[in-house]
């Protein structure tokens, strides 16, 4: 090992050029509202909100609800409260704990716009005394659900838990608690693209003020040499990259780049490019309609067979069971 080498294990030791690696990961990531709809729920309810592979917010505009998941107690939400599951995992939003749920999809409910509706009557006016009133939505990030950032998110993120680290947190909420009190014209509209600012914001406080203490993925991208191969790796998943290549990025010797890698995100870098070419290739195969021989040429395979194998050894399943997930 030469001193240029010892030089670049010192990783703190260097202010990384221009944005930092998780900035330009967090400018890339996108959430795409699937759909939204306003619910005025009136004496004792309860409504259960089936596992999705979409995000889930919620935003209390008046009132108050209770808040509980699979793996978690029964937690209040008040006026002006919100809260993103970013797994879509299952939960039952109620007027009380001990009241008996029904299926959010039981509930008739009336479409004012392409991918907006509403839940009881369209011309209600929302904040009448005895209403609680919720703001739900579907989103669907750009990301893939196995992709490292969206798996180490919590499976519940609460505003109130983050405002007092941001400002721009509680002004979302007085926000889109301002609509909701006024109910305007197009109201439901400006709430959605409010919801999908605030859902961005609840992760970038999180990434910012709840993760100062992560190991792994977080603290590698947080690195500025480590944090540039991540990045590069993501920014062109279809490259054959080798380990030559990414020390070059490092810009360090294969064995250094290789042994900094690996301790620094817990695998080595060949499992790393192998898992992230994957990840590009089930978003491809899911959302896309991506054949999967179209798939597996595009990211280097000489078989369609070899590409499977590989797939099935990250992702868990054959290619073809991704297809409309």
């Amino acid at each position: 090992m030469n001193a240029r080498d010892t030089e670049l294990l010192d990783f703190s030791s260097d202010a990384p050029e221009g944005p930092d690696t998780l900035t330009q990961i967090l400018l890339a990531l996108r959430l795409d509202g699937v759909e939204y709809g306003r619910c005025v729920m009136r004496e004792r309810w309860a409504v259960a909100f089936p596992a999705q592979r979409s995000a889930r917010f919620h935003f209390v505009g008046s009132g108050g609800c209770w808040l509980r998941t699979a793996a978690t107690h029964w937690v209040r939400l008040n006026a002006g409260d919100a809260v993103l599951l970013p797994h879509g995992s299952f939960h039952v939003l109620a007027s009380a704990p001990d009241v008996p749920a029904v299926e959010i999809d039981s509930l008739s409910r009336v479409a004012v716009a392409d991918n907006i509706y509403v839940v009881g009557d369209p011309n209600e006016v929302p904040n009448d005394a005895g209403a609680d009133v919720m703001f739900c939505g579907a989103l669907r990030f750009n990301l893939d659900a196995l992709h490292p950032l969206i798996a180490m998110m919590p499976p519940v993120m609460l505003a109130s838990d983050l405002a007092l680290k941001d400002a721009t947190v509680p002004a979302l909420l007085d926000a889109m608690e301002r609509e909701v009190a006024l109910n305007r014209i197009g109201a439901c509209g400006i709430l959605a693209r409010l919801a999908d600012a605030l859902a961005a914001s609840i992760i970038r406080v999180w990434l910012e003020c709840g993760c100062s203490d992560a190991t792994g993925w977080i603290a590698a991208v947080r690195c500025p040499k480590v944090g540039k191969v991540v990045a590069a790796i993501h920014a062109d998943p279809e490259r054959g990259w080798t380990l030559p290549e990414l020390a070059d990025v490092m810009g360090t010797s294969r064995s250094t780049f290789a042994d900094a890698f690996t301790r620094t995100m817990g695998e080595s870098p060949a499992k790393y490019v192998a898992k992230v070419k994957m990840f590009q290739a089930r978003r491809w195969i899911a959302h896309d309609g991506m054949r999967v021989a179209v798939a597996a040429e595009r990211l280097g395979y000489e078989s369609e067979a070899s590409f499977s194998r590989a797939f099935k050894r990250v992702i868990g399943h054959a290619p073809s069971a991704a297809r409309g997930g």
